[in-house]
């Protein structure tokens, strides 16, 4: 074993404890850009890779954003009590039909709780879901929902499964911006 002397010991000390603070740093995790893209509402930077978010369908089979690279993806975050959601998912078919599997996937991402699942069978049925459903793992609700917890939730990824946008809500001018969105991304190779 061996011995410091007291003095070296404490010399130590002061110049460990002494020095100047370290440079400041940018404190907090939201990003005023994604992707190069300037956004006033960007979501919280992921604890992973964006590609490796994933959700559980409701069969059991576990999805990442990456499984759909090559396809623009759209997750759309929603529950049976929202009427917005309620409005949106025919036209979320619409778009399904327009672009086809080989451009545009769409998943339907139950956010409601354990409350509200027993109501997804019917719901299903009633309004005709084309789509696969399933519940998002907790890192992507928080990565894309940030500090919104408004339903619904539109997220929409690229080609390489990068992030393109957020659209909260849906009505007539909402839908126009979703169209436009999805033809824009469909459009890029």
């Amino acid at each position: 074993m061996r011995f410091f002397p007291l003095a070296a010991i404490i010399f130590i000390a002061v110049i460990t404890a002494c020095r100047p603070a370290a440079a400041p740093v940018g404190v907090g995790e939201r990003p005023v850009s994604v992707n190069g893209v300037q956004m006033k509402d960007a979501p919280r930077q992921p604890l992973k890779p964006i590609t490796e978010l994933s959700w559980t369908r409701f069969d059991g089979t576990v999805q990442k954003v990456k499984d759909f690279q090559g396809k623009v993806l759209l997750l759309d975050f929603w529950a049976t009590y929202c009427p917005p959601c309620i409005e949106e998912i025919p036209h979320l078919m619409e778009l399904e039909r327009t672009y086809g599997p080989e451009n545009l996937i769409i998943i339907g991402l139950h956010v409601g709780g354990e409350e509200d699942r027993p109501k997804v069978p019917e719901f299903v049925d009633n309004l005709k879901i084309t789509y696969p459903l399933g519940t998002p793992e907790d890192e992507l609700t928080r990565f894309v929902f940030g500090n919104e917890t408004a339903i619904p939730q539109t997220a929409v990824f690229d080609r390489e499964g990068r992030f393109v946008k957020k659209i909260i809500g849906f009505d007539d001018d909402i839908q126009k911006e979703l169209d436009t969105l999805i033809e824009e991304t469909v459009k890029k190779q």
